[in-house]
């Protein structure tokens, strides 16, 4: 809505998608968007990045709490 071109336009739709998803699961969108920028550059399997989903995060912002 507000994006200046295509590609602001998609990565804010994609911003959103994550939060939104977040919230659905019960999540803080803060604290998930956190834990994604804080893991995601030392993820190195699909299990590690599995484990990074919304539906399986809780575990990992119990333990951060």
């Amino acid at each position: 809505m507000f994006s200046n071109s295509q590609k602001g336009a998609k990565a804010s739709a994609m911003l959103y998608s994550i939060i939104e998803t977040a919230k659905s699961n019960n999540l803080n969108p803060h604290a998930y968007l956190q834990l994604l920028f804080t893991k995601m550059p030392q993820v190195k399997s699909i299990e590690e990045y599995e484990q990074l989903l919304p539906w399986n995060a809780k575990e990992l912002l119990a333990k951060k709490a």
